[in-house]
């Protein structure tokens, strides 16, 4: 099946990597139902005009509807007909399931088993779905390998992001949905979450502002650049789970259930990555070094090894050039 004839529905298409997921999709000739219910969780201008630019295409359209409301979701499912989902909606971010654990139990876990239960009810050829780096946890080995023990998550939100694994592994076990879990890495861009590190740190620097850095700077992420990350989603559609696995396969012996990374296993530390974005905002910014934060791990790093042979293609755009592509965008956003 070729993209251009592809019928996809995108769970959190009003979101930084469900926006850009869809436009990819709708320049391969796609057709796309995003799903998004516009939470407040950051300015939702963002995510509206995210969606305008979504909706220029005749082949978009979106139901402004919440996962957890199975009713209204399942109608919107059921309409649309999908042949594959690509599942992005989520309550995101480490520091705030702190906070408010709440949000995380009803959208991860229960948004999440009412999209298995529609792709039980209605089947599509293939249910793609967002983990998370955070789900390694504890684990201390780098690289980090699909394979590898993911039962020390050091947060809530990584606690949800991994049990949403396991709900998934079992419906593609009971039901036989061919299912491909992918494990983000330290997504950044343009149009990227106000919450995120660089979003707040281009905006405090702009303003005069100190930023803080935790773990005094001692931190080193495997950053990936967005264009990459979709780049990868998309082509992951196509690797459909089967019964035939590859070299370091994640793929379950009982179900066509796979888990992959999707990280270029290049990490950078913070302090280099902080001292791009000073390059490209031509000034210095004022650092306020603080201790590592409550369930935050020091260092990610991502084999790619399986994404490259399910698909060719390994994450590879450095800081040194999305930063810049950041900052672009952020200037004229904002006007700044």
């Amino acid at each position: 099946m070729t993209n251009g004839t592809k019928r996809v529905l995108v769970t959190g298409s009003a979101g930084f990597i469900g926006f850009h997921t869809c436009s990819r999709l709708l320049q391969e000739g796609a057709t796309v139902l995003g799903v998004d219910n516009f939470t407040p969780y950051y300015d939702v201008s963002l995510k509206e005009r995210r969606t305008e630019m979504l909706e220029n295409n005749p082949r978009f359209s979106v139901a402004r509807v919440s996962i957890e409301d199975r009713e209204a979701f399942g109608t919107a499912w059921a309409d649309f007909r999908p042949d594959m989902v690509i599942h992005l909606a989520a309550q995101a971010g480490v520091r705030y399931s702190i906070d408010a654990p709440d949000s995380y139990i009803s959208t991860n876990l229960i948004g999440t088993f009412n999209v298995l239960e529609l792709a039980r009810h209605h089947p599509v050829r293939h249910l793609l779905a967002a983990a998370t780096s955070s789900v390694y946890g504890a684990n201390t080995e780098m690289p980090f390998y699909e394979t590898q023990r993911t039962a020390t998550p050091l947060s809530l939100y990584a606690a949800t992001k991994g049990a949403t694994e396991l709900m998934g592994h079992s419906y593609s076990h009971l039901f036989r949905t061919p299912m491909t879990f992918f494990r983000f890495f330290t997504v950044y861009g343009p149009w990227g979450r106000p919450d995120m590190a660089l979003f707040k740190f281009t905006k405090a620097i702009l303003a005069g502002d100190a930023i803080d850095v935790y773990n005094n700077g001692q931190m080193v992420r495997d950053f990936t650049y967005i264009d990459d990350l979709v780049e990868a989603i998309v082509r992951l559609t196509d690797a459909v789970p089967g019964s035939h696995p590859v070299d370091g396969d994640s793929l379950s012996p009982v179900a066509p259930f796979r888990i992959v990374n999707i990280g270029g296993g290049t990490p950078t530390p913070l302090m280099e990555y902080i001292g791009e974005l000073e390059k490209a905002l031509g000034q210095p910014a004022k650092k306020n070094f603080m201790p590592m934060q409550q369930g935050d791990v020091p260092a990610t790093k991502a084999s790619s090894e399986l994404l490259e042979q399910l698909t060719g293609f390994v994450p590879a755009i450095p800081p040194s050039v999305g930063v810049p592509q950041f900052v672009r965008w952020y200037r004229e956003h904002y006007g700044q």
